[in-house]
């Protein structure tokens, strides 16, 4: 269940501390590893914390709040308390910059029948180029869709066209091309459910996915 991270070394403290991740559910554990006087945090996710059981000895103790930790003595013994985040980044603060950002979502949207980002779009297209920009090594996937107006062929091209405009706008702020991937989903997958040859403005959108 657990893949251990490389061993940080340079942390100042006699505690043996590795970064996992508990795959499962997507969630970032700081742990120690199986050993005696090691340290457990459980970090809280981005949807939920979920839990971390911690035994030793013969004790156990479950952590299923955020920030809960334990900590295996030197004896065995199993000392359970809550922490903060500013000791977590205090006592892990190595392993925590060493940690790909968190992903993100955009949603761009479009004027209808066209590739050309409607109003409020466009004040904020920047912004979200920018934030994209900052990170040192973006992996981005890019979905277009579409309302219902018009045939599925059209839509399908219609899509296509609007992922490969973010794409273009990505190439200009210098993004390597090889980060990104485009996709064009038509009207298949909708924000909005409507009937056939029905507008829908936030259906005729773009998603971007970065991580």
């Amino acid at each position: 269940m657990f893949a251990p991270a490389s061993r940080k070394t340079d942390v100042p403290s006699a505690l043996r501390r590795n970064l996992v991740r508990l795959a499962p559910l997507g969630l970032l554990v700081l742990a120690g590893c199986a050993g005696r006087d090691d340290l457990y945090v459980l970090l809280p996710g981005r949807a939920k914390t979920g839990a971390l059981t911690v035994t030793s000895g013969g004790e156990q103790r479950v952590l299923d709040q955020p920030y809960a930790a334990a900590r295996v003595t030197r004896t065995g013994k199993v000392d359970a308390r809550v922490t903060t985040e500013a000791e977590v980044r205090q006592a892990f603060g190595p392993a925590l910059a060493a940690q790909p950002g968190r992903p993100v979502s955009f949603y761009l949207y479009f004027l209808a029948d066209t590739d050309e980002f409607t109003p409020e779009s466009k004040q904020v297209v920047k912004q979200i180029f920018a934030e994209i920009a900052r990170r040192p090594a973006p992996e981005i996937v890019i979905i277009g869709h579409t309302d219902r107006v018009g045939s599925v062929q059209y839509n399908d091209a219609l899509s296509r066209k609007r992922a490969d405009r973010v794409r273009e706008e990505l190439l200009k702020l210098g993004i390597p091309k090889v980060r990104i991937s485009v996709a064009g989903r038509g009207e298949r997958e909708p924000e909005i459910s409507t009937a056939d040859e029905v507008p829908e403005p936030r259906n005729r959108r773009v998603e971007i996915n970065v991580r």
